[in-house]
């Protein structure tokens, strides 16, 4: 199968069994790039983004494991302030190690539950 196929399948299952999980918390969406790291909080059952972190024009910049943990923090304290303390984790496609782990300690670390 192609590479982005592949992904995509995971993506699906991944997102598949957190609206099992899921109940009434909303979904911390990771997406990782080759020069950016992404974070937002979903609420999908009204279809809206309560916050958002990234390495866009942010205090991070880079595609590292530090700049990972700066958008961690900085999604976590953006949930504080939007009344978000418990989330479900959507990794996406995305293995969970290196980036996208660094990015959930340091969200976990910053007071998020998941």
């Amino acid at each position: 199968m192609a590479k982005l196929s592949l992904f995509e399948r995971r993506r699906r299952r991944v997102r598949t069994a957190l609206r099992s999980r899921a109940g009434d918390r909303p979904r911390l969406s990771v997406h990782r790039t080759g020069k950016h790291i992404y974070a937002q909080i979903i609420d999908d059952t009204q279809g809206r983004t309560l916050a958002a972190a990234s390495t866009l024009g942010g205090k991070a910049s880079g595609a590292n494991v530090d700049a990972a943990k700066q958008v961690g923090k900085d999604i976590a304290a953006a949930a504080k302030k939007a009344g978000v303390t418990a989330v479900v984790f959507d990794r996406g496609g995305f293995l969970f190690h290196g980036r996208v782990k660094a990015l959930a300690d340091a969200a976990r670390e910053g007071g998020l539950e998941f």
